[in-house]
């Protein structure tokens, strides 16, 4: 077996200065400041491309989801001020649970950060923030886990290539992916890289704790899945950790397939307690967030989105060969080397592959798995990069010290002694020394063993082999891989380019609406709506959807309806289609009132009614909507001729180009009429028995109801009173049994409160709200949740008051953070307070 020991062991070399001392030779500061100058460039060269000044242009942000993200965030302040993350919603889908589903952290940045700059500024620039992050949470994971010079460099400047990677635009991590509106994920990214590194100095060396538990739980508030990588990698490095302390594991020293006996072994109860308090703390500190996250699931949506199977082509793209090749040569290397750093993103990496090959139909959508694969691609391509330039220097060094003890080895041979004399021969001292010792300068000159030729002396190393040569040749590669298509259209060399497309999407982008050429007309339909609310007022809205609505910026650049009205004007549509369990009806509400909808969610029955305007706007009555806004000639004509929409506002003629092809409309404004919000029932709901409690189970039962009309007499109920009667799945004919008339008035309602008057007592009242457990009721009794996903309540007061507060699975969450934050101060503290305790018994001590 062969040993590759660190310089500063090694017999050939001479043992590098300390860190202390280098400081006071000249260029001690070069290795650092190569780092400095790689993070820098790196950053300089990703801000080049998403265009510093429109990063602080005040521009609304559009592009994709992200222009309709804006409007969350600016929701948020409202939320932060009254001291809640999560909160409820009414700007989309009849209400929705806003953050329950979604992830926090990213957007209170953004939230805290408008609160000192302009908001449109704070936005963008929280959209950047975990693309800017990452090469420095790369670049201090590689510090934490240990490595030398200049691998975490390196680590740093892997993450230029991925950023810039452009064999995927949506599924998160790179610059394309941000700019899509994936920028919760590429914020969990950069903690979760961050986090490996943290959690191998805690669980290793016990530093670190408290800082790897915080970032864990930022971690998990960003985005769940890089949040899994991090919890992934924690479970690594434990059994890493457990295993022997004799097998080396480790990045301190270079063990090639052999064990280290020298190795202290840390008791495995230690090392559990370490690892499993820090992920426990973490985790506790999210659970305000992650338990209503992973309890009340049932009241989100599926998309059912078709996972992709092109296996192959999406683990190993041609246009990322060349870090594929490294990464596989650094797989190999870290086993041969036993580097604990290898082996943990070796295992993840596989892992996330495998979890994307194998991951069940319907679970998760299996490509939200691929950029945690690929981000293990690049990190193994740089470490074994690194790698290979510490072995090749300290191959060079090594071979310069070799040649100089030859030389200096060869001067003791007899032969050259015989020819040279050594003091005592009988012949002549040429060049050497008198007897009494002093050096006969007359004589000829010594021969050397290389004739002319005197190697020359090795100087003592300024830093560790490869520090510097290593992270310039990376850095320079990195550049020279990714920069050319942002100076020369075409690709060239060895290295297969991708196109400029970053700096596309980020002007299209942060240019924000008021940059498209459309959007004058975008203003006048939001003009439009403001003043048709002044004479009918607020309410919601259901706009027909087309593409070529991309041309204000997105399709779904009227889903900020509420952000534009100042919560006046809601939108049906929403960004967050999971989020809420009203989601399925809206748009099958939109393949009815659309000539060409988006149809996103699988398994509806959208071909039923597609384009049935008259059975939409009953679908808008149930649902309390109180406007529909249409372009098309289609839709508009069939509405005109519909007794139950009124035409009470127009906006153009207005023309655009939309595929090559100029394009004439006039938007058209809509009063729905007999479509209150809250309203009562004729007949007792029929409580539903049987449903399978899985979102799918309610689903089911509720779309079969929600497309027969003749079935809307009676509502079906997923719980009441047992005064109501009771029906089985499959029942299309459930009992009928009539209640007392009462009459609806006063309803008035705020962003979580909805009230009203009855004036009889015990009716059933159906209010046009999507359900969710968070509703309580004062005056009556539920709310229960009835078909489609709206709530019932009955009056035991003639004034009711619904309103949306906490759960009980709340307040569980709440606990278990109170929890996790008492633990962190413990973590901190107990230590401090050891340490402060030593410190003064030392000082007490006699001397």
């Amino acid at each position: 077996m062969v040993s590759i020991q660190d310089p500063e062991v090694s017999v050939r070399e001479a043992p590098p200065p300390s860190r202390w001392s280098r400081r006071r030779e000249p260029w001690w500061w070069v290795p650092g400041a190569i780092t400095v100058v790689t993070i820098a460039a790196v950053i300089l060269v990703t801000l080049w491309q998403l265009h510093l000044s429109h990063l602080f242009s005040d521009t609304t942000t559009t592009g994709g989801d992200t222009g309709a993200h804006i409007a969350m965030p600016w929701y948020m302040r409202s939320m932060i001020t009254h001291g809640h993350l999560t909160g409820w919603y009414p700007g989309w889908y009849d209400g929705m649970p806003l953050y329950t589903f979604y992830f926090t952290l990213p957007d209170f940045f953004v939230a805290v950060g408008s609160w000192i700059i302009p908001f449109n500024v704070a936005f963008k620039l929280g959209t950047i923030l975990g693309s800017v992050l990452l090469p420095i949470t790369a670049w201090a994971c590689g510090r934490f886990f240990r490595l030398r010079p200049p691998i975490p460099t390196l680590l740093a400047a892997a993450t230029l290539p991925f950023l810039f990677d452009y064999t995927y635009t949506i599924y998160g991590g790179n610059l394309f992916s941000t700019l899509a509106g994936e920028y919760a994920f590429s914020f969990g990214v950069a903690l979760a890289i961050l986090f490996l590194g943290l959690f191998a100095a805690a669980v290793r060396e016990g530093r670190h704790r408290a800082w790897a538990a915080v970032v864990l739980a930022g971690c998990v508030l960003s985005h769940i899945v890089p949040g899994l990588y991090a919890l992934g990698g924690a479970a690594v490095l434990t059994v890493i950790e457990l295993l022997p302390a004799r097998w080396g594991i480790g990045d301190k020293v270079f063990l090639f397939w052999r064990g280290d006996p020298d190795a202290v072994a840390v008791p495995r109860t230690r090392t559990l307690w370490r690892a499993v308090s820090t992920a426990g703390i973490g985790l506790l500190l999210t659970a305000f967030w992650l338990v209503p996250f992973g309890l009340q699931r049932s009241y989100a949506t599926s998309m059912g989105y078709v996972n992709l199977t092109t296996y192959l082509h999406q683990l190993f793209p041609e246009a990322d060969t060349w870090a594929l090749v490294l990464a596989g040569i650094g797989v190999i290397m870290a086993v041969l080397l036993r580097s604990r750093f290898g082996l943990t993103v070796t295992v993840l990496g596989a892992a996330f592959a495998l979890a994307e090959v194998f991951d069940p139909q319907g679970s998760l959508y299996n490509v939200r798995l691929l950029p945690m694969w690929f981000i293990s691609v690049y990190l193994m391509a740089a470490w074994a990069f690194g790698v290979g330039c510490i072995l090749v220097a300290r191959g060079w060094r090594r071979a310069r010290q070799l040649r100089w003890e030859q030389w200096e080895a060869s001067f003791r041979q007899p032969a050259l002694l015989a020819a040279t004399g050594d003091g005592n021969g009988d012949g002549d001292d040429d060049g050497g020394s008198s007897a009494d010792g002093n050096a006969n300068v007359g004589g000829p000159a010594a021969p050397t063993p290389y004739g002319s030729y005197a190697p020359r002396r090795p100087r003592r190393p300024r830093w560790g082999p490869a520090a510097v040569t290593g992270a310039v040749i990376g850095v320079v590669a990195v550049m020279v891989v990714v920069v050319p298509p942002f100076l020369v259209s075409n690709s060239w060399g060895p290295v297969h380019l991708g196109p400029n497309e970053v700096t596309n999407w980020s002007s299209y982008n942060y240019t924000g609406y008021e940059g498209q050429s459309s959007y004058p007309e975008y203003r006048a339909v939001i003009g439009a709506m403001e003043q048709v609310s002044k004479h009918y007022g607020c309410g919601r809205t259901m706009w027909e959807y087309s593409d070529s609505e991309n041309r204000f910026g997105t399709p779904e650049a009227l889903m900020l309806l509420p952000y534009w009205t100042n919560g006046c004007i809601d939108s049906m549509e929403g960004l967050l289609f999971e989020s809420s369990a009203t989601t399925p009806y809206h748009f099958i509400n939109q393949a009815e009132l659309s000539t060409g909808p988006s149809e996103p969610e699988v398994g509806l029955p959208y071909a039923q009614t597609q384009g049935n305007v008259a059975i939409g706007v009953q679908h808008l009555q149930l649902l309390g909507v109180k406007y529909f806004l249409a372009e098309s000639p289609e839709i508009e004509q069939q509405a005109n001729a519909n007794p139950s929409l009124q035409l009470v506002a127009k906006t153009g003629p207005w023309s655009y180009t939309y595929n090559s092809v100029l394009i004439h409309t006039t938007w058209e404004i809509y009063l729905v009429k007999n479509s209150p919000l809250v309203t009562p029932l004729s007949n007792a709901p029929a409580v539903l028995s049987g449903v399978d409690p899985a979102p799918s189970g309610w689903l089911d039962q509720s779309v079969a109801w929600y497309d027969h009309p003749n079935r809307w007499n009676v509502e079906l109920a997923q719980g009441g009173p047992s005064s109501w009667p009771r029906t089985t799945v499959g029942d299309t004919r459930p009992p009928v049994r009539h209640v007392p008339t009462t009459r609806v008035t006063d309803v008035s309602t705020t962003d979580t409160t909805v009230s009203f008057h009855v004036s009889k007592v015990g009716t059933p009242v159906l209010v046009k709200v999507s359900y969710f457990p968070n509703w309580h009721a004062s005056g009556a009794n539920g709310p229960w949740r009835v078909t489609p996903n709206l709530m019932v309540v009955v009056p035991t007061s003639h004034d009711v008051t619904l309103s949306y507060g906490r759960s009980g699975v709340d307040y569980l969450g709440d606990f278990l953070t109170v929890l996790g934050v008492l633990a962190l101060a413990a973590l901190i503290g107990v230590p401090w307070w050891r340490s402060r305790q030593r410190r003064h018994g030392a000082h007490a001590a006699p001397s």
